[in-house]
């Protein structure tokens, strides 16, 4: 049984879910996803979050789904752990706050599928990330497939979940996997934190909009629902009265 741990801290504007184990590897058991998304759903019901930084403990960040756990599964059983695992990510890619993953060692399998759920990715640059399923005979379940597509392209996609081959941090800025890379652990804290202020002038309630939009491919909707929103009516005023919004404050 994995040992792998989750905490979640959330300080104002600011929420961070850790990965962490007294093992070598953090892995995604069946209870460790469950742990995740109890995780989440805290976090998306504080409406003051502005951010969440998901990160690990440790020389790994997360190797993957417990295969120890799948070997001895049935059809049915993958399908179940495939839908916790797509219901738990899909949860991650809709909060409201932005999210960006601190990748500080080999995100691979589930815990690169993870990682395509959050908006931004900051790797140390030692750091690996890969889709080795097929080396096993499987292949992504939790909706690594799609979503590494829609991030990189097709062609790029199926180098990474058809070759089985990881790819280093610098060359997932080269793929668009990557957004930043820091040379060392030591790094990465700093520079997440200051990534994070760098949407200190963007609503909330506009940042929420934006990524439901950007989820369902539906900005129209998006932009008409802002007029309901009291950001929408702030940040107009704010504009009219040439004074910073309120949450800029």
């Amino acid at each position: 049984m994995s040992k792998t741990q989750v905490r979640v801290e959330i300080d104002g504007p600011q929420a961070a879910i850790t990965f962490f184990t007294e093992e070598a590897l953090n892995v995604l058991s069946p209870d460790v996803l469950h742990s995740f998304g109890a995780a989440v759903a805290k976090v998306r019901k504080d409406p003051k979050v502005r951010a969440t930084v998901i990160q690990a403990e440790g020389k790994v960040f997360l190797a993957g789904a417990d295969v120890k756990v799948m070997a001895n599964y049935g059809a049915e059983d993958a399908r179940e752990y495939g839908s916790d695992g797509q219901g738990v990510f899909n949860d991650l890619a809709a909060l409201p706050s932005i999210t960006i993953a601190a990748i500080n060692g080999a995100a691979l399998g589930g815990g690169l599928e993870l990682v395509l759920a959050c908006d931004f990715r900051i790797a140390v640059k030692s750091a690996k990330l890969g889709l080795p399923e097929t080396s096993l005979g499987l292949i992504p379940g939790w909706g690594g497939i799609p979503r590494l597509t829609k991030l990189v392209g097709p062609s790029r996609a199926k180098r990474l979940y058809l070759s089985a081959i990881p790819v280093s941090a610098d060359d997932g800025v080269t793929f668009g996997l990557v957004d930043e890379v820091v040379n060392s652990v030591e790094d990465l804290a700093p520079r997440v934190a200051a990534f994070c202020k760098t949407f200190k002038r963007a609503s909330p309630e506009a940042v929420a909009l934006a990524k439901r939009a950007s989820r369902d491919m539906d900005d129209l909707t998006a932009f008409a629902d802002c007029f309901g929103k009291k950001d929408s009516r702030e940040g107009i005023a704010a504009f009219l009265e040439k004074r910073p919004a309120s949450w800029m404050e």
